[in-house]
């Protein structure tokens, strides 16, 4: 797995310990041609989850800006049936979310059983945001941290399997591509003061992500950390862990499939012995 997975709660890491680069041992060529052959397979494992509708999927990007988490997206999304797929992007609370708790806006865009959702910034927002732009008091965001985990468990019993991902960039690949923006036409839409302030509060967000990580890492709903510095690598890497943590519902939801097939041919064999009707 190239991802690191972080699954113990208060577990204390430096994230400037862990890498942005891909290991040695594979090129770009070899990396898009295994992403193909998963993408080919999370097809087909998405297919049996819709048609199972025992769980759900929820997929949770989080990273610095530039990190990738448009590009993860469309690499992601780009291997799935469009049917049972939903991106949501958490921006600025509007003012009818502000009105409520702050994990309403995101518990109303939770997916279906059979559906995948992806977040592209999630409520981890409420703890990181807020935290360095002091939009709220100290006291009130360190009491989030139960309350999302208590978020998560709760998803997680109702056959909601969490994946979490955190982009890691280093500060040279992310002042590449803030330049990138502005040079490109196609891009330079993109292009955020925003950003570059946020960039200036690099070990203050560094300080948060790690909290976080720490905080709200439970063996129901780990995070991932992927090294984001090669936009290939970075998907092949998200991929794998979706792939990988789907496999093993496989044989359930062919079980379920198995099950909800003979129901429906006693019902055929039911329907034809009243009406008659011809047989295949």
């Amino acid at each position: 797995m190239y991802a690191t997975r972080i699954e113990k709660e208060g577990k204390k890491l430096r994230l400037n310990d862990l890498p942005t680069r891909p290991p040695r041992g594979i090129d770009k060529p070899e990396g898009e041609q295994r992403l193909a052959k998963l993408g080919a397979e999370l097809f087909e494992l998405q297919d049996l989850l819709y048609a199972a509708k025992t769980h759900a999927v929820l997929v949770v990007l989080q990273g610095r800006d530039a990190a990738g988490k448009d590009g993860v997206i469309k690499s992601v999304v780009g291997a799935l049936n469009p049917r049972g797929v939903s991106v949501v992007s958490f921006g600025v609370p509007s003012e009818e979310e502000r009105a409520h708790d702050f994990l309403w806006r995101i518990h109303r865009h939770t997916p279906r059983a059979g559906e995948f959702a992806i977040f592209n910034r999630s409520h981890y927002e409420d703890v990181l945001v807020v935290r360095i732009h002091k939009l709220v008091p100290e006291e009130l965001w360190r009491e989030r941290f139960d309350h999302i985990n208590d978020f998560e468990e709760l998803l997680t019993e109702h056959n909601t399997i969490v994946l979490k991902f955190f982009l890691n960039i280093s500060p040279e690949e992310q002042l590449k591509r803030l330049l990138d923006r502005e040079r490109e036409a196609s891009k330079a839409w993109k292009v955020n003061i925003g950003d570059w302030e946020d960039r200036g509060r690099w070990e203050k967000f560094t300080a948060a992500y790690q909290d976080v990580l720490g905080r709200c890492s439970r063996k129901h709903a780990p995070w991932w950390i992927v090294p984001a510095d090669s936009k290939w690598f970075r998907n092949l890497a998200v991929a794998e862990v979706i792939a990988d943590t789907l496999r093993g519902y496989r044989h359930e939801w062919m079980k379920s499939l198995d099950r909800a097939s003979d129901q429906a041919r006693r019902r055929m064999v039911e329907y034809r012995r009243r009406t008659g009707a011809p047989r295949p």
